[in-house]
């Protein structure tokens, strides 16, 4: 069965690449130079595609085509020309990503197969500081820390990166980068407005003095409900404040902090219980970089308060309560981080970064059992090798402590060939985990189930039986081992852009919950196994100096053995087409 799949495949792919319109050994285009005065005009209407510039697969800035892993980015134009008001409508065009939205507030994102509600395993950050929800791993996407007039860049990895980010790296990394202070110097407001009562607006007041920059915005955002008009899904309010002090020409200073006031979530979403939550998110962080020195400190604060409710068809016979038969539940998660990351460069061709990283989570709830903690602490390497002028070959590793499990270890190899500087083909693979989470490990509710007997009176009408739902501290990590080789190449003067990949997926040990006896529902690791085998194609035009578009498909076959929540799923067929004009 697989060999017939992989015979309908690797066909398309070589159709998609091949008979190219010039020779694969064309030299490089090279931008047209020019003075200093006319520079930027002749930027604004040169007819060339752009190479991007990424930090997201090694740690520090290097072109798209030398990145050991599978990266896009989606720039602050994609961002204003979309339209969008929440980030995974803007994810959903790349290939691979899958995006699920719940409701009106509630987005599941993931990466090449691995999407189910509640989703926990893709690594978000914004600047480096991580935004997901330790205690259960998960990203509140409409209720993301930053304004979108905000972000200059977003960098998608798609594919394990624990070598390099650690534990929840394991469906990728999506790295969303704000822009510097004189990158928005004044003042900028936006607003906009649509169906389901939608407002998004926002304001930021950006300046420099000296070596001093300061960036400030508010916003605020709201829609409704889709199954109610006239109810609030989603309002939030945030407040950000960033500055960073040059203190010299290769060392910058930076603080920044923040709060997002969410009265009205949507959400969260599972298989039969949902959620009403209103949740508080706040921070403060600050880093240093001092040449190939950097370091990195934060806390975050969650603060929620949700009540949960059950599917309506199972409203009359499953209620969801803490210990003490509440159904509101209250929880308070600290989180505090520090990375330490250095870039030594043995000679040219030779270059090996390595770091540390230490976080503490603690957690008070009325649904897990007393106070909770969580230590991690990780050490990385990767050393990049350039062995001729044409192959690179990237090695690294991480090793990781946890406090609920045994030590792992995820290695990564990538082997990049530039044919030419127009066209470079990656082969790698790699190994990720992923730990359970505090909450399944530390939960304790009650899940208690009203049977109807068909008796009258004097007999019982119902029969109710209380189940206790419990936390496991008997569970191993979650893994995944990848593997995918890829091409990018460049066309008629780089006005054009050709991308293809073909990758697989081997998922093991996922988590779920589940009832081992009539009395007691507990989390276990699931002992099946998902194999997951997909293709992206893709391509990029620039017509005219005021038109470009794109268009891309995905595809993805499943073959599983994991059962009920824990089984994996999305479409066999993805596909994206876009135009904008200038």
């Amino acid at each position: 069965m697989m060999r017939n799949k992989w015979r309908i495949i690797l066909p398309v792919m070589v159709c998609w690449l091949a008979a190219p319109p010039q020779s694969w050994a064309d030299s490089p285009f090279t931008p047209p130079r020019t003075s200093s005065a006319t520079e930027q005009e002749l930027q604004d209407e040169a007819l060339y595609l752009k190479e991007e510039t990424v930090s997201i697969a090694s740690r520090y800035e290097q072109p798209i085509s030398e990145a050991p892993s599978n990266v896009y980015v989606i720039t602050d134009e994609d961002i204003r020309m979309s339209g969008a008001t929440d980030l995974p409508t803007i994810l959903r065009r790349i290939p691979g990503m899958e995006v699920m939205q719940m409701s009106g507030a509630d987005f599941n994102v993931s990466a090449r197969g691995n999407n189910q509600p509640m989703a926990n395993k893709l690594q978000v950050l914004v600047d480096g500081r991580s935004i997901y929800v330790d205690l259960q791993g998960t990203v509140y996407w409409k209720a993301l820390p930053v304004t979108l007039p905000e972000i200059k860049r977003i960098e998608v990895l798609k594919g394990p990166a624990s070598a390099l980010y650690g534990f929840n790296a394991f469906d990728g990394i999506v790295n969303i980068i704000t822009k510097r202070p004189e990158e928005m110097s004044g003042a900028t407001l936006q607003f906009g407005g649509g169906e389901l009562g939608t407002i998004t607006s926002a304001a930021v007041i950006a300046a420099t003095v000296g070596n001093l920059g300061l960036r400030v915005s508010v916003g605020r955002d709201q829609n409704q409900q889709w199954r109610n008009e006239d109810a609030l899904a989603f309002r939030s309010h945030k407040l950000n404040v960033s500055t960073q002090y040059a203190l010299s020409r290769n060392s910058t200073l930076h603080l920044s902090g923040g709060v997002i006031d969410t009265n009205r979530y949507d959400g969260q979403i599972g298989e039969t219980v949902s959620t009403s939550t209103s949740l508080t998110q706040a921070y403060v962080s600050g880093g240093l970089d001092w040449g190939a020195f950097s370091i990195r400190t934060w806390w975050s604060r969650l603060s929620s308060s949700s009540i949960p409710s059950t599917n309506p068809l199972l409203s009359n016979f499953l209620t969801i309560t803490d210990r003490n038969g509440q159904s509101r539940s209250s929880t308070i998660a600290d989180t505090y981080n520090i990375d330490l990351q250095h870039t030594l460069n043995l000679w040219q061709s030779h270059q090996i970064t390595y770091g540390l990283n230490y976080r503490h989570i603690s957690l008070s709830s009325n649904i897990t059992s007393d106070l909770s903690h969580e230590d991690r602490l990780g050490l990385f390497v990767q050393d990049e090798w350039r062995l001729t002028r044409s192959i690179s070959v990237v090695t690294g590793g991480r090793y990781d402590l946890d406090t609920f499990i045994n030590p792992t270890i995820s290695p990564r190899l990538a082997v990049i060939y530039s044919l030419s500087p127009n066209h470079s083909f990656r082969a790698a693979a790699s190994i990720a985990y992923h730990p359970p989470t505090l909450i399944e490990t530390s939960m304790d509710q009650r899940a208690r189930t009203t049977i109807p007997t068909g008796l009258a009176p004097p007999f019982p009408t119902t029969v109710t039986t209380m189940i206790p739902v419990l936390g496991s501290a008997n569970l191993d990590p979650e893994q995944i081992i990848s593997s995918d080789v890829g091409y990018q190449g460049w066309w008629f003067q780089h006005r054009l852009r050709t991308r293809g990949d073909l990758f697989f997926s081997h998922l093991s040990n996922l988590i779920g919950n589940r009832n081992v006896s009539t009395t007691r529902a507990t989390f276990v690791n699931d002992q099946g196994y998902a194999n997951i085998y997909g293709m992206e194609v893709g391509i990029e035009v620039l017509a005219t100096t005021w038109l470009s578009g794109y268009a891309n498909y995905s595809y993805e076959f499943f073959d599983q053995t994991f059962l009920g929540t824990v089984r994996r799923g999305s479409p066999h067929h993805k596909a994206n087409v876009g135009l904008r004009g200038i």
